[in-house]
């Protein structure tokens, strides 16, 4: 009876060992950014007074004719040269219709993701062609297969919140097809709120047609629109693309939040110059957000502006580095000057493998991002290659990380408890002298701190026995786990409707 106590205390400690090293699981608590200002207050007003001189001055070309009709009707000047210029108090007024804050909607209320709440997020991205085949290792073309199983993988990580679509189906050559395809796989993979885009704007009708279905009734989706479209209808520099801006024009009448997505190229699509860069892309993602104005006005839109890098030497587009990172951060502190519903990119390494270039790259860009504040993060997770392709074990990986940066971006809490002026005063006076066992440290140690699941801290010699186990092996253990657990989340007699109806069958689950 005397030994029973011990056998329980060690007990404990197992179980509380285990619950520390197991996968983080539910909803994670909200982090919020804006601590990082790579601009100053005088750079922010430059840029910006910059950015209304390029509307007013040289305007956007290649304007469809939809959105000339709108801007005309809307006492908007159409030069000659065809390009479309925006006065400096129309821009002034056309913000004031747009929403200051936005949800993006899951299926689950608590998956919800507010926009413009001060709140950092994290999400996948990509439209990857190739995929790192997680049994081989070898890169193929990517499939929706693919697409589901990234989708099935996000439903279950907890510290990414949005799925945004992560590949694409290269065996669908149909446009049909591919869009339907990919709408209807991310919606059978995750509750999460998603991100897709469309080819052509009669699929975001039978997009939400669908979605309606699935919610459970007509009209469902437009009150709870759990889908952004994905729009690039901005081609840089100071263009407008014609098919991507009907789409988005047509999304927002369907009631769509749309991310109006800039991503210029310093040095090969805008300025080498960062502050140039920034000015144009200003520039651009105001007019993308005025063209979803101009569709209907106060429709939800997302402030998308992702300044791109060029490796200058080759002219090759780099996803990973100091410069990125600085022009995404920049881009966050200018969405939220403008008090915008915004997001940015990061995560987007140019190595081809989960290697120490992976880990600086997605760290780096990750966390200046959420330092800067941005609302949502795009790309943050799966992607390598410079988004050329995805892995599914890097989804894993980079929650963790993710979950780490979180750590950082909330920053520390200073008040009269957290100072622990009485906790040090019971150690330190007729105390142990440590506070391994105090109650605050047996506290703390569940509610404060992160403890990885997949990174090594175990000692050298104890990790050597343990066979040296390598962290993208166990991360390819948790992607089985996960995949061999994950419950379908669509009836089989709705799904076999929807399959019916539209043509998305081609993947285990749909």
């Amino acid at each position: 009876m005397d030994d029973q106590p011990d056998i329980t205390r060690r007990r404990g400690r197992k179980e509380r060992k285990a619950a520390r090293t197991a996968p983080d699981a539910g909803v994670v608590s909200p982090v919020s950014g804006g601590h990082y200002c790579p601009l100053s207050d005088e750079g922010v007003q430059q840029i910006h007074e910059a950015a209304l001189t390029i509307l007013e001055e040289i305007g956007m070309g290649g304007v469809p004719e939809e959105l000339r009709l709108a801007a005309v009707a809307a006492g908007l000047p159409v030069g000659d040269d065809g390009r479309l210029r925006f006065p400096r108090s129309w821009i002034a007024e056309m913000l004031e219709w747009v929403p200051k804050q936005i949800t993006l909607h899951g299926r689950r209320q608590e998956l919800n993701v507010p926009l413009g709440a001060g709140i950092t997020h994290y999400a996948t991205g990509g439209m990857a062609v190739r995929m790192v085949d997680i049994s081989t290792g070898e890169w193929r073309p990517s499939t929706l297969q693919d697409l589901y199983d990234c989708a099935r993988l996000v439903e279950n990580l907890p510290h990414i919140q949005v799925f945004n679509r992560t590949c694409v189906p290269s065996e669908i050559t149909d446009l049909r097809q591919f869009d339907l395809s990919i709408a209807y796989a991310c919606a059978a993979g995750t509750a999460k709120p998603l991100g897709i885009g469309f080819n052509l704007p009669e699929h975001v009708s039978e997009c939400a047609e669908m979605y309606d279905m699935i919610l459970g009734g007509e009209g469902a989706f437009a009150a709870q629109p759990f889908t952004t479209c994905n729009t690039c209808a901005v081609v840089p520099p100071l263009m407008y693309g014609e098919d991507n801006t009907v789409v988005a024009m047509e999304a927002a009448r369907r009631g769509f939040p749309v991310k109006m997505t800039n991503a210029a190229q310093a040095g090969a699509t805008a300025p080498a110059a960062l502050a140039g860069t920034m000015a144009q892309t200003v520039a651009e993602s105001l007019a993308g957000i005025a063209m979803v104005q101009l569709a209907r006005k106060g429709a939800p839109v997302i402030w998308a502006n992702w300044p791109f890098v060029s490796d200058l030497r080759t002219g090759a587009f780099s996803g990973g580095g100091g410069e990125i990172a600085v022009l995404n951060a920049a881009s966050a502190q200018m969405a939220r000057w403008y008090e915008l519903p915004n997001c940015t990119s990061g995560g987007m390494t140019d190595s081809k493998t989960t290697d120490a270039q992976y880990g600086y790259e997605k760290g780096m860009t990750n966390l200046a991002a959420g330092l800067a504040g941005a609302d949502v993060i795009y790309e943050a997770t799966g992607m390598i290659g410079s988004i050329v392709g995805c892995a599914l074990e890097a989804y894993v990986i980079d929650d963790e990380m993710i979950a780490a940066a979180r750590q950082v971006i909330r920053g520390i809490d200073v008040t009269e408890e957290s100072l622990s002026i009485d906790v040090i005063r019971d150690v330190c006076l007729g105390g142990p002298g440590h506070y391994l066992g105090h109650a605050q440290t047996l506290e703390l140690m569940s509610s404060a701190y992160h403890y990885p699941a997949l990174a090594s801290r175990e000692p050298p010699d104890a990790w050597v026995e343990a066979g040296k186990p390598d962290l993208r092996e166990r991360a390819k253990e948790r992607v089985h786990e996960i995949l061999g657990a994950a419950e379908p989340l669509t009836d089989p007699s709705l799904e076999a409707e929807i399959c019916a109806k539209f043509p998305v069958t081609g993947f285990h689950g749909g």
